[in-house]
């Protein structure tokens, strides 16, 4: 765009037509690009993706957290080497025995 304070266009008509179709055309253009900015299913959509990115992110986390405490456990029951820790695991395995004992007697006894 031409300073018309301090020098006179010297456009041609042609050449101002063409700036203004051309000016047009943009603006045209910068319209229909807000008109889909803000279409309903246009911000339903932004919506969608960023509550499914946040979804994903936090079951990313939660992925790495239930695998470190897996991790842990095993940690536990197994040497570094994979064999079983026998002194972990005959102890654990005899306490819920016990307690699942403890629930069929006590179903029992409610039945009878």
């Amino acid at each position: 765009m031409s300073d018309t304070s301090s020098t006179p266009d010297t456009r041609t008509p042609a050449q101002i037509e063409a700036e203004i179709k051309r000016r047009r055309e943009t603006l045209a253009e910068t319209l229909d690009e807000i008109g889909v900015r803000v279409h309903p299913k246009t911000i339903v959509g932004d919506a969608k993706a960023r509550v499914a990115s946040n979804i994903d992110h936090t079951l990313g986390r939660a992925y790495v957290g239930v695998n470190r405490v897996v991790g842990d456990v095993k940690g536990q029951f197994v040497t570094e080497e994979g064999a079983p820790r026998l002194e972990r695991i005959v102890p654990v395995a005899l306490a819920v025995v016990g307690i699942v004992g403890l629930f069929v007697v006590g179903s029992r006894r409610r039945k009878g």
